[in-house]
């Protein structure tokens, strides 16, 4: 027997999704008004407009009615976002393309807390930390494992502190 609904995932461009692409063949099959989908997506999404954003469309088959589900863009893009730069590095290890703060990556880490496994925002920090290591960046002039370190050692908690006031 099968579910009343069908949930397609999708990871689109923020703002800019088109009807071609991914999109025709996983929605085509459910008789969808595809530029009305499209359309509703870029809607719900333009707040991360320039980001990749994973979108669930739930699908009642029998009535033919959806609803979209918009979920956080992945912490590299959310990263990149707050560096204002389109990518990250080539070569990690060898070419470190851009440093950051410590506050900036705590926002990302605060913005994505809901979809981690981190309880509190020195941790989400760290996870965020530790996807830095694999785009080329650096973290107040460090290497993002060294701060992760620092962190865990507790000598930026004034700042923790600090960040968690303004939220």
């Amino acid at each position: 027997m099968s579910s009343e609904f069908d949930t397609v995932s999708l990871l689109c461009d923020a703002g800019e999704t088109k009807a071609g692409g991914s999109l025709a063949p996983a929605l085509g099959p459910l008789g969808l008004n595809l530029g009305q989908v499209v359309s509703d997506i870029n809607k719900q999404t333009m707040a991360f407009k320039g980001m990749k954003v994973p979108v669930n469309v739930i699908v009642n088959k029998t009535t033919r009615k959806y609803t979209i589900e918009v979920g956080l863009p992945p912490a590299s893009a959310l990263v990149l976002n707050e560096l204002g730069i389109p990518k990250g590095s080539q070569e990690p290890g060898k070419d470190m393309i851009k440093d950051a703060k410590l506050e900036q990556i705590m926002r990302v880490g605060h913005a994505k807390i809901g979809d981690m496994l981190a309880y509190n925002i020195k941790s989400a920090t760290k996870e965020v930390l530790g996807t830095m290591t694999s785009m080329g960046l650096t973290c107040e002039g460090e290497q993002p494992r060294e701060i992760a370190k620092k962190v865990t050692a507790g000598e930026y908690d004034d700042r923790f502190a600090a960040f968690e006031k303004t939220l």
